[in-house]
């Protein structure tokens, strides 16, 4: 028992100085900072990534409508009703298919974002950006691509899941109780894909070579802190937060700014948690 309590005592004190050198890393780092610059690069990503995957839709099985409630599940209501006027408008004016000659200006508009990212990530991990401009730039582009593809999972699973679950498990003779778990697991998935995009953002992004071990931790604690930020803020905004009242029109770009900005926080730091623990692991 006294070893035991001995052990505990000392796993503790590490996992205490652990986090006092990880808040020492994020002051030096300047983390505060670097997220006000990344939440710019959101902003300027939002309407090319948006409008990318709304003119994907009509070759999907999802609407727009769909969209908007994925959305609406995480962003403020002034900031999800500005993205959807916005958005509206813009597809309403917008002519040609998908394999317009402005798509692909769309996609590299859309990858400020990824690109803004990777920068902030190699300053996490101390190093310079080594990679060509054209592989980094190329890199930001495929990410940002697996990044839509995901999240249009993301809409499908908890959509069409249902009718999924239905299809598969019943022509392999499951039980209508299993049909009700799955309809809570498909539930659950959203964290998961979040959980996945993180891990491969945080793997592939810095300009060194990350383990998959040292790269899971941040990717947890950044997927989970979203959701977390997301609707606590989202609840702030809506319950004390009268932004429209002090700042009239401008109170919706402003919601948004913030919650980019906490957003570019939370990424962050998960950045340098994973940085931090493979320094240890070294």
């Amino acid at each position: 028992m006294r070893r035991r309590k001995i052990k505990m005592r000392k796993d503790s004190q590490r996992f205490i100085k652990f986090i006092k050198r990880l808040i020492v890393k994020i002051m030096d780092n300047d983390v505060t900072g670097m997220a006000a610059q990344l939440a710019y690069f959101f902003l300027l990503s939002l309407f090319p990534l948006l409008i990318f995957v709304a003119t994907l839709l009509p070759y999907t099985p999802l609407s727009q409508d769909d969209l908007f409630n994925m959305i609406k599940g995480f962003a403020p209501e002034e900031t999800f009703n500005m993205i959807r006027s916005t958005l509206n408008e813009v597809m309403d004016n917008r002519s040609g298919g998908l394999l317009s000659i402005g798509i692909i200006g769309t996609i590299w508009s859309a990858s400020n974002g990824m690109n803004g990212l990777m920068r902030s990530l190699n300053r996490a991990y101390n190093v310079e950006e080594g990679r060509p401009f054209i592989l980094a730039r190329g890199l930001a582009v495929i990410l940002t691509l697996a990044m839509i593809f995901v999240f249009l999972l993301a809409l499908l699973v908890p959509v069409f899941g249902k009718q999924l679950g239905v299809f598969v498990f019943s022509s392999l003779g499951f039980s209508n109780e299993f049909l009700e778990i799955w309809g809570i697991i498909r539930w659950t998935l959203t964290p998961i894909i979040l959980f996945l995009v993180f891990f491969i953002i945080y793997l592939l992004a810095p300009s060194t070579k990350v383990k998959f071990k040292t790269a899971a931790p941040g990717a947890l604690f950044a997927s989970l802190g979203w959701i977390i930020v997301s609707f606590g803020f989202s609840y702030y905004v809506s319950e004390f937060g009268n932004y429209t009242s002090t700042y009239g029109s401008l109170g919706a770009i402003i919601v948004l700014m913030l919650w980019f900005y906490l957003s570019a926080i939370i990424i962050m730091v998960g950045g340098e948690l994973n940085s931090l623990i493979a320094e240890d692991d070294h």
